[in-house]
């Protein structure tokens, strides 16, 4: 006999990257009353990583739990950047609604398409939010019309079409149903929000499942996974049955040695669970992502998790250059694999394969953000590794050579419009749409092969003068398209270890652009720049002026050297080819060849 828990709403917060979700949930932890006077906050307290709050985005989703008058709400914050969606994915699992948000002047995106796709296959309530209304460019009527568009493209049901929508203000914490009235408060949202999002259902009697869709980590009680009572009920010091939900019988006994439930951003000890909460466990020896918890006598296991696979790899290999152990402590394949495994067990959307050599390992995700957050985050703990290039997976079926696709979404000035197509066009990209708002901006849309967004997003900031903003979101797989004939520009390499002088990045910044200033310490074979033409250039950056008894007026002038080009880790990634690397330590990241010397590069390229 199907239950209900009235007094309890569990609800996702999804939409495309920097369109507000965390601000809007800092606000509501405010209003809700959680933080007493003289608790100092910080902004965006939901984000807890270093890296989300230097970037302004979410990166892991988290639970949080709000009073309500008589009633309890858990709100999850969801990463909105693409290459996260299998955290999105896993998540949907533990709700019975969203709040879909949307910006009043960007309208939905790329990732507001995934996540929506997720949200009506998952069967959910919607509530569709429209943030930052005061914007001066806002358009709230148009993207409203482009919200319900998107419904329909989607197949959504004639019940989810007509979804209930509230307008807010994240940053000042108000919210209104009807634009003719100003907000006060978010009382309309929270009040919207029980109304419109389904209580859990649970059965009367029913065994106890729990699917653990998020892990945690703790020093002192391990590894703690997170997930929602499906049905039954659990209580601290419980022996359950731990399976991953593909095996007929069996699975593995264990002990629940801390029960922990929410409020608002804290964990508090529990002794039981009830259908439709949201807990974390902690004692269990070798939980993983999409085990079912259920019960010893009469086991019924969840289905196993399903996540989109992952299609970018990269190789991570010790460092091997002559400044290696200078700045990190963990140099080892040893501790790199350690970590690599670690990481993969907490995270189902990577992938780690051992190669030819003992000290590379083969990491496959979903695409470059995440493999650079993966990257930064290591460096900070102390390791100095090499990267190669990203590369794309494929696939054969039924005979058929397949590749991952993209679609794609710039935005970009009217006046860059056709440097933007000419750099799409070798590329392989499809053009489906245009969208020109009469702002001075044009919206372009693409169906683009995953390889073609390699070095797309560093050229496209670069010729259009950091002005073009880009998004994209896996499509699925289609028909391999061929190779593309594309021009690419050499590098610049030291062809000797030293220190960089005014007097030669003088001479060498003529032939392209310097990613040196003087002073920089180089290596024979590290990349001091860009060549201006499609070959490589072994130079001298170390040469110094000799000095003689006969000196000119003008031998004295100080040096103008133009400014180095400053490489993040997401550009040096799509900058590299083929037989280049990036070494990555926690004070540095340097461009490289893979062979050190300028000899053996001729006789690589010789015997290819």
């Amino acid at each position: 006999m199907k239950k209900t828990r009235e007094n309890l709403r569990n609800v996702a917060i999804i939409a495309h990257v920097d369109h507000g979700k965390t601000t809007l949930v800092d606000a509501m932890l405010h209003q809700a009353g959680l933080f007493s006077a003289h608790e100092k906050i910080a902004e965006r307290a939901m984000d807890t990583m270093d890296l989300e709050r230097e970037k302004g985005i979410t990166i892991m989703a988290k639970n949080t739990a709000i009073p309500y008058k008589d009633k309890t709400i858990n709100i999850v914050d969801t990463p909105g950047h693409a290459d996260f969606g299998g955290e999105v994915q896993r998540i949907l699992k533990m709700v019975d609604g969203c709040l879909l948000l949307v910006d009043a002047s960007e309208g939905p995106l790329p990732q507001t398409r995934y996540v929506l796709s997720n949200a009506l296959a998952n069967g959910l309530s919607i509530i569709v939010v429209i943030n930052k209304i005061d914007r001066p460019d806002a358009r709230i009527a148009e993207v409203l019309d482009e919200v319900l568009e998107l419904f329909l493209d989607l197949d959504a049901s004639e019940e989810q079409c007509n979804f209930p929508v509230v307008y807010t203000i994240a940053t000042t914490g108000t919210a209104t149903m009807d634009m003719t009235v100003d907000g006060k408060n978010l009382l309309p949202l929270f009040d919207l929000l029980v109304e419109k999002v389904a209580p859990p259902e649970y059965e009367e009697g029913h065994p106890l499942q729990l699917q653990i869709t998020s892990l945690d980590y703790n020093d002192y009680v391990g590894r703690i996974g997170i997930g929602r009572v499906s049905n039954g009920y659990i209580n601290s010091g419980d022996t359950v049955l731990m399976t991953d939900g593909t095996e007929e019988e069996g699975g593995t006994k264990a002990k629940i040695t801390e029960l922990f439930g929410f409020t608002g951003l804290k964990r508090v000890p529990i002794k039981t669970a009830q259908p439709g909460d949201i807990v974390a466990i902690a004692g269990i020896k070798g939980i993983k992502l999409g085990d079912t918890l259920t019960d010893v006598e009469t086991p019924k296991p969840l289905p196993a998790l399903k996540i989109d696979e992952p299609s970018l790899e990269m190789v991570f290999s010790v460092n091997t250059s002559p400044f290696a152990g200078r700045e990190g402590s963990l140099l080892t394949s040893r501790q790199l694999q350690d970590r690599l495994h670690k990481e993969i067990l907490g995270n189902p959307s990577l992938q780690m394969e051992e190669t030819d050599s003992s000290s590379s390992f083969r990491v496959i995700g979903r695409g470059e953000l995440q493999m650079a957050i993966l990257i930064e985050t290591m460096r900070r703990e102390g390791f100095e590794m090499c990267i190669g290039k990203p590369t794309v997976r494929t696939r054969v079926e039924n005979g058929q050579l397949m590749e991952p696709f993209e679609y794609l979404v710039i935005d970009c000035p009217e006046g860059y419009l056709g440097t933007v197509t000419q750099l799409l066009g070798p590329r392989k990209a499809k053009m489906l749409k245009m969208i020109n708002h009469s702002t001075g901006w044009v919206r372009l849309e693409y169906e683009i092969p995953m390889r073609g967004l390699i070095g797309l997003r560093v050229a496209l900031i670069v010729d259009s003068r950091g002005t073009a903003i880009v998004n994209n979101v896996f499509l699925g797989w289609r028909p391999h398209t061929g190779e593309f004939h594309r021009t690419i520009n050499g590098v610049l390499v030291a062809d000797r270890t030293g220190r960089a002088t005014s007097y030669a990045l003088e001479n060498l910044q003529e032939r392209g652009v310097l990613f040196i200033s003087p002073g920089d310490e180089v290596y024979s074979g590290r990349i001091v720049g860009e060549n201006s033409r499609d070959r490589d250039i072994w130079v001298n950056p170390t040469k110094e002026k000799k000095l003689t008894n006969m000196r000119q007026s003008s031998s004295d002038d100080a040096y103008q050297i133009h400014p180095a080009r400053i490489m993040s880790l997401e550009m040096a990634l799509e900058f590299i080819e083929e037989n280049e690397l990036v070494e990555v330590t926690p004070k540095s990241i340097r461009l490289r060849k893979r062979l050190l010397t300028e000899l053996e590069n001729r006789q690589s390229v010789r015997n290819s």
